[in-house]
């Protein structure tokens, strides 16, 4: 097995003893890993090229190495992954993604239209509606999750191939260099306390100034703030009143503990709901 995988697999033990209120996400988690591992072993070819010659003008210029906005790929590897993911879900509520899965299978839905889709969401308005004809919410979340993780296997192979490259560059967007997505996570590290920004799609990360929105760019520090829970000073949200979005931010400094990014994110679901709960998006 692989050492970073096991080291992830411990890692989410760890975390289901002391919150088992995250159980079951924790072990789809684990589910979502192995299987990730053996696809990523199972890849026959190169699904987001990258032009070399390009990547330095597309740092400079705030584009990411993979452009979801117009290129079309092939993501018929992608879209098996997917389908394996979705039996994850399958066997603890047997059912409920089994038509979906079938209408993929048979291309009643395209499943290039579900990745470009959630590179380019619908405007909130209309978003809306679209879940209020989704009755099967909990269903609905993990299928989400399973669109952004099976792109994940062949982004790592442009962070391997590129990431140093990139870490080089001047890139200062609060957007992913490697695929464009929108971090949801961070942490905070070193003597000088940088902040980096996590992409829970490729598994990047890239430094970013502390008192900067990476959803806005706003610079006011009269308007950026973050809060805390009192239970552990090791977690914190750093909120825009600009925008109203957030990012959870991790800082394990003191305790010199190594996050894994992927566990950290479920494991702090709750500062999702409080930031929701204040507003924030």
């Amino acid at each position: 097995m692989d050492k970073i995988l096991k080291d992830s697999l411990q890692n989410i033990q760890t975390y289901k003893n002391i919150n088992p209120h995250y159980r079951e996400l924790l072990e789809i988690l684990e589910e979502i890993l192995i299987l990730r591992e053996e696809h990523r072993h199972r890849m026959k070819r190169e699904i987001f090229p990258v032009e070399e010659r390009l990547v330095a003008a597309k740092m400079a210029g705030g584009l990411p190495l993979v452009d979801f906005s117009s290129v079309a790929y092939d993501l018929t590897e992608s879209k098996d992954y997917f389908l394996a993911l979705l039996e994850i879900a399958e066997k603890r509520s047997p059912g409920e993604t089994r038509e979906m899965a079938r209408k993929i299978r048979e291309d009643e839905i395209d499943f290039n239209d579900l990745i470009y889709e959630s590179f380019n969401p619908l405007p909130v308005e209309e978003n809306a509606a679209a879940d209020e004809e989704d009755e099967e919410e909990n269903s609905y979340d993990l299928v989400e999750l399973f669109i952004e993780e099976s792109l994940r296997p062949a982004l790592e192979n442009v962070v391997q191939a590129y990431g140093d490259v990139v870490r080089k560059s001047d890139w200062s967007e609060g957007y992913c260099p490697i695929c464009g997505r929108e971090p949801k996570i961070g942490e905070i590290r070193d003597d000088e306390g940088t902040r980096y920004l996590y992409c829970n799609q490729c598994g990047f990360e890239w430094d970013y100034r502390r008192i900067k929105c990476p959803f806005c760019g706003n610079e006011e520090q009269q308007t950026l703030a973050y809060f805390t829970i009192e239970e552990d000073s090791r977690y914190r949200v750093d909120v825009c009143n600009e925008c109203k979005r957030y990012i959870k931010i991790v800082d394990f400094r003191d305790t010199k503990e190594k996050a894994n990014m992927d566990v950290e994110d479920i494991a702090t679901l709750h500062l999702d709901m409080l930031a929701n709960d204040e507003g924030y998006d």
